[in-house]
């Protein structure tokens, strides 16, 4: 039902970002891709700051009708042309939602900026052994969280506030595999007893140099300073392949984990959510612990590592992937459009 051709151009100003494609759909058929494709126009048709109501209205009059949609894809910065016939046939077998129509397409979107809206993205680093991040999958330096189920984090503060709102609840996020090109779901449950400090059992990455890699041929991977660490503080996820992941999550309460964040530079600093202090590491491979339990963001590209307070334990991993990431909002729950 669609096909793809592409051309090169630059990134739009604005565009209608593609958040949700919905199984089964005319959107299904085509290789568009959730948070990576931006809509920008139709084929043949003159538009001037495309919005989800010009759009509704565009479709409507093309029902049954093959339509070529002007794609931005921030993978390969470049655009496309997908063809894709709007159709309600195959929602038929949808329960009807109330009030409304069902999709033409299938896409769940929302106006925004493009480069600003890929900024919010939580890079994995570190995963503990035995922790929740390990039981749900995550791999360290290679996933990247770019949502939840119950829609977009709009601040770098979000993911943290989220899940502090979870523990001992299970919390489906949607994770980006860099490794393996792939988004999935994963189920993570934060809890305090696992038998480690802290919620989830990972350092995670926010800022300039967490940003999800645009070219992936130029990454060279980079070979860490090898330096002295006691080794349960550092233990990379059992299965590399981000295997463990799904519902069978949700009843794993007997693990537990920290997580943390970067502002930006790729330093790290551990945090401790019971409060019993944190460590600041500015790359060099030592830590300082101050006692105090509480986390800032000082604009400098530091990892806060929610969840432990150990002094031996506070050094610096960068990712290799020579990326970063500004945090920008993006809304949701997404709109639909008929």
């Amino acid at each position: 039902m669609g096909a793809s051709n592409s051309t090169s151009n630059a990134p739009p100003r604005r565009a209608l970002h593609v958040l949700r494609v919905a199984p089964g759909s005319p959107a299904a058929d085509t290789d568009m891709s959730p948070f990576f494709d931006f809509l920008v126009g139709i084929k043949g048709l003159e538009t001037v700051d495309l919005d989800l109501a010009s759009l509704e209205r565009v479709v409507e009059g093309r029902e049954g009708r093959e339509i070529e949609l002007i794609v931005w894809s921030s993978k390969v910065y470049q655009m496309r042309l997908v063809k894709m016939t709007p159709t309600r046939k195959w929602s038929s077998s949808l329960p009807p939602p109330p009030d409304a129509k069902p999709s033409l397409l299938g896409l769940s979107m929302r106006l925004c900026n493009p480069e600003q809206a890929l900024e919010n993205v939580w890079h994995i680093l570190d995963v503990h052994e035995g922790s929740p991040a390990e039981s749900a999958g995550l791999v360290p330096y290679g996933d990247y969280i770019i949502g939840y189920s119950g829609g977009v984090l709009e601040r770098e503060s979000d993911f943290y506030e989220l899940v502090e709102a979870h523990v001992d609840r299970p919390l489906r996020i949607y994770v980006y595999s860099f490794d393996f090109d792939n988004l999935r779901e994963v189920v993570l449950v934060p809890n305090r007893m696992w038998g480690g400090q802290g919620l989830l059992g990972c350092g995670v990455g926010f800022g300039l140099l967490h940003r999800i890699p645009k070219d992936r041929s130029s990454l060279v991977p980079v070979k860490q300073e090898e330096e002295p660490e006691e080794p349960e503080l550092f233990v990379p996820a059992g299965d590399a392949g981000g295997a463990w992941y799904g519902d069978r999550q949700a009843n794993q309460y007997e693990q537990h984990g920290y997580y943390g964040y970067d502002d930006g530079h790729g330093h790290v600093y551990p945090h401790d959510d019971d409060g019993h202090g944190h460590s600041h590491d500015e790359g060099h491979g030592h830590s300082h612990d101050d006692g105090h339990g509480h986390s800032y963001d000082d604009g400098h590209g530091h990892s806060h590592e929610h969840g432990h307070s150990h002094e031996d334990h506070g050094h610096s991993h960068d990712t290799g992937h020579g990326h970063s990431h500004d945090p920008q909002p993006f809304s949701f729950p997404a709109q639909k459009y008929d």
